[in-house]
């Protein structure tokens, strides 16, 4: 089973949303897991009820939605591997530093426990400037891949890199195979 984690995003979650029903149609068995504010904000992207309803159905099963359920999932349930999209630039810094205060994090400090790939996705405004060290930091670890990125607005939004996240199955057969798919930053469309 792979472990498919949202975190709040929310203008990039219908992306990762096609994403998983992608993996699911494919065959693979997935466990939802979101952090605390993929899970519970309305947005004008969407409300929770509805993207947790979606979820649900898309993976045939409840979503991980607190640290406790998270967990077992290094130790008792182990992942075959385990997909962060999007991680936002928040979940990044927590995850280069150790921090375990939602389920996401917690779902990835005990699936890192069992040696399994964890791949990112990353959404985030700052990836270029307050998180390029913590890219640069999860770059080094053992068992962490990225899903390849680019700027989504240089113009507006100079330090944003966002994942593409078509890629996200791709990136997830390979991490399986120990690698990191290249490019890791991709030019313009």
């Amino acid at each position: 089973m792979v472990g498919y984690a949202f975190c709040g995003s929310f203008c990039t979650l219908r992306q990762s949303v096609e994403q998983l029903r992608r993996l699911a149609e494919a065959g693979e068995a997935l466990l939802p897991i979101l952090s605390f504010h993929a899970a519970t904000l309305n947005t004008r992207f969407g409300r929770a009820e509805d993207f947790l309803r979606e979820i649900k159905e898309i993976c045939g099963r409840e979503p991980v939605l607190t640290i406790e359920d998270a967990e077992p999932l290094g130790p008792k349930i182990p992942l075959e591997a385990l997909v962060v999209a999007p991680c936002t630039g928040n979940t990044l810094a927590k995850l280069a530093a150790g921090i375990t205060d939602t389920p996401v994090t917690m779902a990835a400090k005990a699936h890192l426990r069992r040696s399994r790939p964890l791949l990112i996705a990353l959404a985030s405004n700052d990836a270029l400037s307050a998180n390029l060290k913590n890219i640069a930091s999860l770059l080094e670890k053992k068992n962490v891949y990225f899903v390849p990125m680019r700027q989504d607005d240089p113009e507006n939004k100079p330090h944003s890199l966002v994942a593409d996240f078509e890629r996200i199955g791709d990136c997830l057969r390979e991490a399986k195979a120990g690698r990191q798919g290249r490019p890791l930053f991709l030019g313009k469309d």
